[in-house]
């Protein structure tokens, strides 16, 4: 699939790396047509309302579990009747071992990966999402984020603080992502997304498309 990795491969800090250009445009492709049967249900794509009564500019689907602010679930719990999510493919376990293994330079951290749930999140020109922490994990296995589509500012900063020093970075579609070890619960965000920057062969004429896989360490 990816059996060299690209020379521009950078890491951003330690445990934090990122590989433009990972997915093939057919990779991309199969990415968004499943993320269109994904958006539809049974627990449907949708913004998620934050404990304070504020509703996410970003759209979101899961799989595997659910996140609901700041937990998770299997069962869609902010719908009627709480659908049940979706399973997490094998295929897309799959793709984030393969994620782990090319930007860490390390198989036996690849084999050891066992992402159990991916947030999808769909992002329109004026979506952003703020500094956080992904915190709500049981897990410090690696976070694995695919981009496809428009292109955002990422911004990745520190663990203390939602504040400078942090590193502010184009992800494109086709860019892959990692961060785990000292910088997994580094503060990170999309400060800006660029419209009609996406490149229409991957399907998405428009918008942005991440797909992040984490292992919750969750039990049933």
């Amino acid at each position: 699939m990816h059996p060299l990795i690209p020379p521009t491969r950078q890491e951003i800090a330690a445990g934090a790396v990122h590989v433009p250009g990972w997915l093939s445009i057919d990779e991309q492709r199969r990415l968004v047509a499943a993320w269109r049967e994904w958006a539809a249900g049974p627990a449907p794509m949708r913004a998620l309302r934050l404990p304070g009564g504020r509703v996410m500019s970003v759209q979101m689907v899961c799989l595997g579990w659910q996140w609901l602010p700041y937990r998770y679930s299997r069962t869609a719990d902010d719908l009627e009747g709480r659908p049940p999510v979706a399973p997490l493919p094998s295929w897309l376990i799959d793709l984030g071992r393969q994620a782990v293994r090319d930007a860490w330079d390390d198989p036996d951290a690849a084999v050891a990966y066992e992402p159990d749930a991916a947030l999808v999140n769909y992002y329109d020109g004026a979506a952003k999402l703020g500094m956080h922490q992904d915190k709500d994990e049981r897990s410090d296995a690696p976070v694995v984020s695919l981009s496809v589509g428009d292109t955002c500012i990422f911004r990745f900063g520190n663990a203390g603080n939602r504040n400078a020093p942090y590193t502010d970075l184009e992800l494109r579609s086709g860019d892959l992502f990692v961060f785990g070890g000292p910088s997994r619960f580094a503060y990170h965000g999309v400060t800006k997304t660029f419209p009609d920057t996406a490149n229409p062969a991957t399907g998405l004429d428009h918008g942005r498309l991440n797909i992040t896989l984490r292992v919750t360490g969750l039990d049933e």
